[in-house]
Formats: C-alpha cells, structure tokens, sequence
C-alpha cells in the first residue's frame, strides 16, 4: 500500500486527556479515533491489527475443536431473565425497549443465549463435546471507561461455550482451552501467566485470568519462575503450566505460597482473557437435558471461555513499545516492512524504491511504502511511531550500489543489504 493513498492519520502531539502509552500511541498512529466516551472507530492500520489477532484467535480455535457461529449483538430481556441475571447483572448493562414495547438489551455476554440455541438442537451424549464460539462487539456501559480500548463501553470479544455429559468431561474441555489460551498468546508474541480467578457475574467455581506482563498492568501477580521456561511448542511442557503456582495480588498470601522467595516472581499484569467452569448454572433454566448412554437424562455441564480481542491490541502496545512508538509483534503488525523513499527529488533513487515496493508486493510481503514527497526524518520518525517490524531505506547507496538499508524496529539494528538477501530473511 503507498501511503500517499492510504489513510493514516498520524499526530505528532502527545493527546492530553490519553493516560497510559497504548492509549496515546494508538491515537497519534492513526489506529483509532474516538467516537465518544469508550467508544472507538476502527481506522484502517488499527483495524488491520484487530484482523490479524481475530484470525490467530480462530485458527488455534479451529485446532482445538472449536466450533464458530455468529450469535445478535441485541439479546431479549426474556432470554437472561430465565437465569435470573437480567435484573443482578448491573448498571453495566444497556437495557431498551424496541418499538412493541419489549424490552431488550446489547449483550454483555452470551452464555444464555448460547445455552438457548444448544438446548433446541443437541439432546444426545453422542453429539456431545461440543465447544461453539463466536467473535462479536459486545456492549459494557463502564461507568468510568478510560485507557482507550483498555477499557472502554464498546469491544470485540471471543467467547466459547464447551457442553459435556459429565463433570470429568467438563474438565477435560476446561484443559483444552486453558493450553490452547497459551498457544494463542504465545502466536501473538506475549508472555501469558494463567492466574486462579474468581467468576464473578458469569458464575461457576474454576476459573483462570490470563495476565500479560506490562509495566501499565491493573494487578500485581506473583508466580513460579519456571512459567520463564516453559517451552510452548511441547505439549507436554504446556500441560505441566496449569500445576504452576501464579496468584494475584489479593489473593497471594506470603506465608503459604508454595514456591520459595528465590523462585517467586512478581510483575504487572494485564488481563486479556479468563475461561470458567459453571457446571449446571445455565443448563438447569434453559432445560439442556442431554440423555446418557444409559437412557438417563442429565443437564449438561458448560464452561465457558474468553478472549478480549480489542482489549488485545492495546495490551501488546503496552507491552511492546519504547520512546520512539510501537514496536509490533511481526504475528500482528498491520504490514511486515515500512518503505521510505529518502531521495523523492532523485528519479533514480524514486524508480529504485518503486521496483523494491512491486519485488516485495510479488514474494507476498505487505509493505507500507512511503512514497510521499516529505523530508526524511518525517518519514523515519512515522515509521517508528506506528511500529513496523522492518523498516527499508533507499537512499544514494541503493542507485550507486544497489543496497537497501534494513532496520530492524524490535532492536533498532541497522544493516545494508541487497533486495534478495533481504527477502530471502523474510520469506523462509
């Protein structure tokens, strides 16, 4: 994409009322731009990374036997007063009436309508597990949002529903999700500690928070150091992580931790995801009777699983930046390389960066390329401030020597090379 057609309203002033770094950073890239209070439009780079987490979301689902739907953002007041939290779920809840007078709500969450919709169609153990998922905008009106989409009233959600015959079955589902959480957050370039939770609204008595380690994270979390060496492409390694010790702040006591104070870490922590085991808990109103292989029929057992995809982006910021801006993960930077044309008044030097924006747009590499008639050091301080992996400078030694200056934004190394070489790095 030449930037000369795109649309990436940047600033280079600090935005007064924006609190922590991902909040400020995503309005002066040009990800965001405030609707009105916790309430955001989606521009076209800030969108481009929300793309990038959805789809990493929905593969390791697809992997692990998830299931995707779309289920309404606008929900019927019937539906959640049949579990009883139509009137118990708060303030956060947008509540109206349509034009017959009924009432209705923008959902917060699904597990009603979910249990709703199983309880129509699946009355079998054999068709049973199942784990149904969807990614929707969910509603929230926070009565004080603030950190940008850290917290805000309006934001996208992936939440999954696992249905089984039995208690152990539902633990099983339960372990799925918890090491497929891992892998997730692993893909999106994020150390994720798994932290026992309370359920809160949704209700249910296992639960797990998964914190991202930030400087800006809301809780103190105190875990085992040896979460630092867990390998996330051995399986077996990431089934040994649930049996690791990680609480939160409130609920570490020092005096019984089981870890000792040399092995004890102690960090910030963001949190971007939280899965549950509930049990009954929706089954028994809605009448989600499953009949056992002995003629039985017995509620079926759910859990129910998290992921603040929105939240996500601006917790990778805050977990990936420096002075300069954004330093993104390459799983979802909104395009692999930044090309900047140094030389704009040299034709020659115009026709190199031209023939390297076509060579990298053929092997497949999204590329932001700067073309705009503006001073270098312009280019070079936007290019750092929206956070691209690879920056690719051409400048007098590309038209005399035929190299291109490499950057490399996660470190800020700095090599010369030519156009293959430098493919042949990106491409393998």
């Amino acid at each position: 994409m030449r930037l000369s057609q795109y649309y990436l309203p940047t600033q280079r002033e600090t935005p007064a009322d924006a609190q922590i770094a991902s909040h400020r950073l995503m309005l002066r890239a040009g990800m965001i731009y405030q609707s009105t209070s916790g309430i955001y439009t989606w521009l076209p780079l800030g969108l481009r990374v929300l793309r990038k987490i959805e789809l990493i979301v929905r593969e390791e689902m697809d992997k692990a036997g998830g299931i995707e739907l779309l289920m309404p953002t606008i929900q019927s007041a019937e539906v959640w007063q049949r579990s009883g939290r139509y009137d118990s779920y708060g303030k956060e809840m947008l509540r109206f009436k349509d034009r017959h007078d009924r009432e209705m709500l923008y959902g917060p969450t699904n597990e009603e309508l979910i249990t709703e919709v199983f309880a129509q169609h699946i009355k079998s153990y054999r068709d049973l597990p199942k784990n149904l998922y969807h990614t929707q905008w969910k509603f929230r009106d926070e009565i004080r949002p603030r950190f940008g989409v850290m917290r805000g009233r309006e934001f996208l959600m992936k939440d999954a529903y696992s249905f089984d015959i039995d208690y152990e079955s539902a633990k099983k589902s339960y372990w799925n999700m918890f090491e497929t959480y891992l892998k997730i957050f692993k893909r999106l370039g994020l150390t994720a500690i798994p932290v026992r939770a309370d359920s809160g609204a949704i209700g249910g008595d296992l639960s797990h928070e998964f914190q991202i380690l930030a400087p800006a994270g809301e809780s103190t979390i105190y875990y085992d150091k040896a979460f630092d060496l867990v390998d996330f492409d051995n399986e077996e390694s990431i089934t040994q992580v649930q049996h690791l010790y990680a609480a939160a702040d409130e609920k570490h006591d020092a005096a019984s931790c089981p870890v000792s104070t040399e092995n004890l870490r102690q960090a910030k922590g963001i949190e971007v995801g939280h899965i549950f085991y509930f049990g009954t808990k929706y089954s028994e109103p809605f009448n989600a009777k499953i009949t056992t292989p002995d003629g039985k029929q017995v509620f079926a057992e759910m859990g129910s699983y998290g992921i603040g995809v929105s939240r996500l982006v601006g917790a990778i910021i805050e977990a990936c930046f420096d002075g300069e801006g954004i330093k993104w993960p390459t799983s979802v930077a909104p395009f692999q390389v930044g090309l900047i044309c140094a030389k704009t008044h040299d034709p020659k030097a115009v026709g190199f960066a031209d023939a390297v924006y076509a060579k990298l747009l053929e092997v497949g590499v999204e590329v932001l390329y700067d073309d705009r008639d503006d001073r270098p050091g312009a280019k070079f301080a936007n290019m750092d401030l929206i956070g691209l992996p690879w920056q690719v400078i051409v400048g007098s030694n590309a038209v005399e020597k035929g190299v291109i200056e490499i950057k490399q934004r996660v470190n800020g190394s700095r090599q010369e090379l030519d156009l293959t070489s430098f493919i042949n790095q990106l491409v393998v």
